[in-house]
């Protein structure tokens, strides 16, 4: 038996009036999972539990098998562990945004974010202006007086650690909930680290505004990464083994750092794919054929897709549905097809790791529709993947329970 996780982030909503009050997953074709849903186990499950963030950090481990009520420190040292970063004692790992702030002549405290990802900015010039900040002789005394270094990173995603600092009683606020608002009142408080942080974003907005760099980037007409936003902090973490709890081995196959860091941590591979870039424009292909590499020596697969994450996050309702398309047709369907040719039987679970809200453009941490086929029986539930079917079947309480599902006695 094979076994396969297929992650479309972000990809549940609330219906959608510009869509007719349908969600995306009703609205966009998506003929493959409407299949699988009305042979398999189709229900609704809550991966993100009360009282912790709605994101795709606690969604995920929830989904890996790991509590994150038990486990969870913070988001960004799940990412750190993606590329091999060590947390000494009392180190604090933040991540470390390339951001857009509008160009407007007032002060910087009343500008609006634009973009947590400074319009989806290249990894290569996202990895460029963060060195450059990081050198400027004024930015490099701040951030060395602060003791906090940065790890650059092949995205906007990058991770921030600082040595001798506290984060007891801070707040900071992740930067994709609160697109086009002002940031004033969305700035790290609550702690005297705080404000260490606070002057820190200030100064790269001021090193980073008008950066040849990003003048360049006004130029060809794409949005300037003219700050940095630090969220996401926590401290060292250890993750329960995966191949311990469920005796199985297996890859991870993703774009982002988030998934290799909990892949590293559960003793998972991680499975890096030229040409992934958790866009829309990601190698969905190349996926796939990653996926099927893992099974030949492996009998777990993870594949996860960010683009509706994103997609969403940037207004782009469009992208968000072509997001699922593709989805359903360029992984969800050449996989399905490909694992059946080699008649073994198999099963998948295919889920979305929370809702991002086309109305927000933020995360949601109210259920999630949730499928699980087996190759060797069809239900014939008549169920279509969408919302409002998944609250009609079993409703799961807790995400830690869906490996013990995809991977329960027949």
């Amino acid at each position: 038996m094979k076994y396969v996780l297929i992650i479309g982030d972000g990809m549940a909503d609330n219906p959608v009036p510009e869509l007719g009050n349908v969600t995306p997953l009703e609205y966009a074709a998506t003929p493959t999972l409407d299949a699988l849903a009305s042979a398999g186990l189709f229900g609704n499950v809550k991966n993100c539990p009360n009282g912790l963030p709605a994101g795709s950090d606690t969604a995920i481990l929830s989904i890996f098998g790991c509590d994150p009520r038990e486990c969870y420190t913070g988001r960004a040292p799940l990412e750190a562990a993606a590329t091999g970063v060590a947390l000494q004692p009392g180190d604090i790992a933040y991540r470390c945004n390339m951001v857009t702030y509008e160009d407007a002549n007032i002060p910087w405290e009343q500008k609006k974010i634009l973009s947590h990802s400074a319009g989806s900015i290249e990894g290569e010039r996202s990895e460029a202006i963060v060195r450059a900040l990081f050198a400027d002789p004024t930015f490099k005394a701040a951030a060395d007086a602060a003791g906090l270094i940065v790890y650059p990173a092949q995205s906007f995603r990058h991770i921030a650690v600082q040595s001798g600092a506290s984060i007891d009683g801070v707040t900071l606020t992740p930067p994709h909930d609160h697109l086009g608002e002002q940031i004033g009142k969305l700035l790290p408080s609550g702690a005297a680290n705080a404000a260490v942080l606070r002057d820190l974003m200030k100064l790269a907005h001021e090193v980073l505004n008008h950066h040849p760099l990003n003048e360049a980037r006004r130029a060809e007409g794409k949005m300037p990464a003219n700050g940095v936003w630090f969220w996401a902090e926590g401290t060292a973490v250890k993750l329960p083994s995966f191949v311990e709890t469920y005796n199985k081995t297996g890859g991870v196959i993703s774009a982002v750092p988030l998934c290799h860091g909990i892949a590293n941590l559960v003793g998972l591979e991680r499975i890096f794919v030229d040409g992934a870039t958790g866009e829309l424009d990601t190698n969905y292909a190349g996926k796939v054929d990653a996926a099927l590499d893992v099974l030949k020596t492996h009998p777990f697969a993870a594949i996860h897709v960010e683009a509706p994450d994103e997609c969403t996050h940037n207004g782009d309702t469009p992208g968000k549905l072509e997001a699922i398309r593709r989805l359903d047709s360029l992984v969800v369907a050449p996989l399905t097809a490909k694992l059946r040719a080699l008649g073994e039987p198999f099963r998948l679970l295919i889920l979305s790791d929370h809702k991002t809200l086309t109305s927000t453009r933020g995360h949601d941490g109210t259920p999630v529709p949730f499928l699980i086929y087996d190759s060797r029986r069809d239900k014939k539930t008549g169920a279509t993947y969408r919302e409002i079917d998944g609250e009609k079947g079993p409703a799961i309480d807790a995400g830690v329970k869906l490996m013990g599902l995809l991977f329960g006695d027949d």
